[in-house]
């Protein structure tokens, strides 16, 4: 600490040797003053590094119950759209059991987050085909269906009435009754043919197609009906 050396004191006099002794004593000061300031700097830079890792600690705490918190979300969420898928799926659903597990999807050259392939989902179930419009060959099928609905109804009529002619009793009475309804009725029938035929195309069966389908199978039935009583004994 100090620059004397011991030949400074054999040749230095009294004087000089005490004003050298008084500067190392404001040297140490100086030097203590130093010592003093480095070591609250590196306490003031401890406190903070310890601030700065308590902060970091709340944050990844924060985090982690964020995470909590979309995953469940995203649970919730994805049995919803399962729930959705099978109500309209059906029966070809219950293969699968209950929901599947989460799998990594397909690697892009985008990050995204659950929510977009949640949404991508959710768009994808809930697509509606576009309805098929009734084209000329629809049309034709549905005249057909008119058609053999007033054949099927003239001919289980003529059945009708005549087990009913070959019987006794109530049977008898009533036969003609059954078998002029069972007339009626398979025409509507043949509605009700062309109503699934339009479901499966996603489009409304219109008042037109119900006219045609339901007249043509009116008008075959009377005509095969009055054909075969005046044809007929």
């Amino acid at each position: 600490m100090s620059d004397l050396e011991r030949a400074d004191f054999e040749r230095a006099d009294y004087r000089t040797v005490l004003r050298r002794l008084t500067t190392l004593d404001q040297r140490a000061s100086r030097l203590r003053a130093e010592a003093e300031e480095w070591h609250a700097g590196q306490r003031a830079a401890a406190d903070e590094a310890v601030r700065e890792a308590e902060t970091r600690v709340r944050s990844a705490r924060q985090a982690v119950r964020d995470a909590q918190r979309e995953l469940e979300e995203v649970d919730a969420r994805a049995a919803g759209l399962w729930a959705d898928y099978v109500h309209r799926v059906g029966p070809i659903a219950e293969r699968f059991g209950t929901l599947p597990p989460a799998s990594i999807p397909r690697q892009r050259s985008d990050e995204r987050a659950p929510g977009e392939y949640l949404a991508e989902v959710e768009k994808r179930v809930k697509w509606t085909p576009p309805a098929r419009p009734i084209t000329f060959g629809v049309k034709v099928l549905f005249t057909t269906f008119g058609l053999a609905g007033g054949i099927l109804g003239a001919i289980a009529n003529q059945v009708l009435r005549e087990t009913g002619t070959a019987s006794a009793g109530d049977w008898h009475q009533a036969a003609p009754v059954v078998a002029l309804l069972v007339l009626l009725a398979c025409p509507v029938l043949a509605v009700v043919a062309a109503k699934l035929v339009a479901d499966r195309r996603k489009t409304a069966l219109d008042t037109a197609a119900v006219v045609t389908v339901l007249g043509t199978g009116l008008v075959t039935a009377m005509l095969l009906f009055t054909a075969v009583q005046y044809a007929g004994p």
